[in-house]
């Protein structure tokens, strides 16, 4: 056990990031344990803790007698000065323990400007950041979340990665490897029992070979028995999977300090640069009655006084109306407000915006995502100028003031009148305003118009186009600054060197790993903050290691090249992905699959012949 006085703490930036002891912590004795698992999030203490996936796993590992789940999180650069000036390893916050002591250390990818951060992360912590490096002593570094779907950028940091949802798969490898302690084989032996766990892919036990430009020639076994092709796992039935029923309250403020309650996972709407919309089909739902059970459950426990219900598209949820009244009902006189976030503009409705303002009024956020309706229809989003204006017009008669919309730039297909249309949607949204009566409306108008950069993304009918370059990414987010009028419209943009860099590692393969180690070297670390992003030595680490980036980030892929992660299976065909690709560049829209199947395949990789087990899609108007 680690020792942090407050001759440290008093020195460093949110101490609270690094005490624990935090409401509802989970505390074990550890001679009764087993397993010591490491749950770690590859940034900062409040954007880790606001992951809700993070909350389900550590709290369904800790569900099991024989394991202890513990969690870790980059340290800000003030602590880490402090803990190498006094040599401090990395340590857990339950028990103060140093990583190198656990005998699993995950982490969940969100974030593909995270990754330096894994690498600072396992260097505090002494442990070796090569698999082919680490002694049957070391712990085992797993990956898991989003980013996970193209594991090639990490491979040869990953003695394995877990391909799709956790809750799933974690319980047969904490199993299986109780077995190999107790039986002295060596950590070989434990990653082919662990790749036989669908799901589970142990990069180690493949090779690449590469054409003569860098693509990819074929996939090698080096090992007998294990899978050509690694199938996601998914829940089958989310009412009866493991979610908790109290989580960790932090002892200081963090991004989503609320409780998110899980309404559904999935999407049926089929925009063509999402990929979670994609990796996470088919849609399964939770029945209302069992998120009202949760939500008294959490209440209790926590102490909290909001609710976020969560989804990739909450209005979605076939029983919102009825779900968020009930919410509202139960709960108003204990003033527990209620947001929803990730709001489509169709699918909103004057009766929902005034069920959830009666307890507390915050701003509202919809996604465009594009300015005109032919970029609209190209990425298949499926709203229209009209759905937007009805939607902001309920919103201000309702006595809402702060709109923000949330658009992208850069997409397969845009033009300058594209972008500019962005411009003029928000004139309009700042006119529709000014339509309304002074007496039905609320004073101090705030339009915020959000861009950022498209990345191209596995599995996506858009992974096969390139990025925008920097350059002309730069000069769209200066046209459309320019053609923002109105001093009651206000526009923030991301800096397209990260979205550039985001790019390179979205769609890279196992070349990139020395890259990353090189770049940690120089000093790169917390890429995602703007302060600490440093670009030229990112440059220099992709020159001394001869890669080049713009061959992941800005070239077009062939439709029958090979891709680096053309061996994972979420059920998606990719087929299916070309048709949309096809689709995209016509204009043409493709319906959602609530209301009548598209053919993308998730049906027959289910086997269940239907990927939607809730009521029929009931849009609301």
């Amino acid at each position: 056990m680690i020792y942090i006085g407050d001759e440290i703490l008093s020195r460093v930036t949110k101490p609270a990031r690094y005490t624990g002891g935090e409401f509802n912590q989970v505390k074990k004795d550890l001679k009764d344990v087993k397993v010591r698992f490491a749950m770690c999030f590859p940034d900062v203490y409040e954007v880790g803790m606001s992951h809700l996936g993070i909350k389900i796993l550590y709290h369904k590992i800790n569900e099991r007698e024989d394991c202890y789940c513990e969690r870790a999180f980059a340290p800000w650069t003030d602590m880490e000065e402090l803990m190498r000036k006094n040599n401090i390893p990395l340590f857990s916050l339950e028990t103060k323990t140093p990583l190198k002591e656990f005998n699993f250390v995950g982490f969940t990818l969100q974030y593909e400007m995270s990754y330096t951060n894994i690498i600072n992360m396992l260097d505090l912590s002494n442990i070796p950041f090569l698999t082919k490096d680490r002694k049957r002593e070391d712990p085992f570094v797993i990956f898991g979340g989003s980013c996970a779907y193209n594991p090639e950028p990490l491979s040869d940091i990953a003695d394995f990665f877990v391909l799709g949802e956790a809750e799933e798969v974690i319980d047969e490898v904490l199993d299986i490897y109780i077995k190999w302690k107790q039986s002295k084989k060596n950590r070989e032996e434990f990653l082919l029992e662990a790749a036989s766990i669908e799901g589970v892919y142990v990069p180690s036990f493949y090779d690449i070979e590469y054409n003569d430009d860098g693509t990819i020639k074929r996939r090698i076994a080096l090992k007998e028995n294990i899978p050509d092709v690694i199938r996601k796992r998914y829940i089958k039935d989310l009412n009866e999977s493991y979610f908790p029923e109290k989580i960790i309250v932090p002892l200081t403020e963090i991004v989503h300090d609320r409780i998110m309650l899980e309404t559904f996972r999935g999407c049926t709407r089929g925009c063509r640069f999402c990929q979670a919309g994609m990796i996470y089909r088919p849609v399964r739902e939770k029945k209302t009655d069992k998120l009202m059970e949760l939500a008294e459950k959490l209440l209790k426990s926590t102490g909290y006084e909001e609710i976020s219900l969560t989804s990739l598209s909450i209005c979605d949820y076939s029983d919102i109306k009825n779900l968020v009244h009930s919410l509202v009902e139960k709960y108003e006189k204990d003033r527990v407000s209620l947001s929803l976030p990730s709001l489509r503009i169709d699918s909103f409705s004057v009766d929902l915006i005034n069920e959830i303002q009666k307890v507390r009024k915050t701003g509202l956020t919809f996604a465009p995502e594009a300015g005109t309706q032919r970029m609209r229809d190209i990425i298949n989003k499926g709203v229209t100028e009209e759905d937007l204006i009805k939607s902001v017009k309920s919103a201000f008669e309702s006595g809402w003031s702060t709109i923000k919309l949330y658009f992208m730039i850069g997409l397969p297909f845009e033009t300058l009148e594209d972008v500019e249309g962005i411009a003029a949607l928000g004139q309009k949204v700042v006119d529709t305003y000014f339509s309304i009566p002074k007496d039905k409306r609320n004073k101090g108008l705030n339009v915020t118009l959000s861009t950022s950069s498209f990345v191209p993304k596995p599995f996506t009918p858009f992974q096969w186009e390139s990025q925008d370059t920097m350059k002309s990414l730069s000069e769209k987010q200066k046209y459309l600054k320019e053609k923002i009028k109105s001093r009651y419209i206000t526009y923030n943009w991301h800096e397209t060197p990260i979205s550039f860099l985001e790019a390179v590692f979205s769609r890279g393969d196992r070349k990139l790993t020395k890259v990353l180690i090189k770049a940690w070297e120089k000093g790169c670390k917390f890429d995602g903050w703007q302060e600490l992003f440093k670009f030229e030595s990112w440059m220099e680490a992709f020159s001394e290691c001869n890669v080049d980036p713009y061959f992941y980030a800005l070239r077009k892929r062939e439709l029958d090249e090979i891709l680096p992660w053309d061996f994972i299976d979420i059920g998606v065909s990719k087929e299916y992905l070309k048709k949309e690709l096809k689709k995209a560049k016509e204009g043409q829209l493709t319906k959602d699959c609530r209301i009548a199947c598209t053919g993308c395949g998730i049906t027959q990789f289910s086997k269940e012949g239907n990927c939607f087990n809730g009521a029929l899609f009931n849009k609301i108007q």
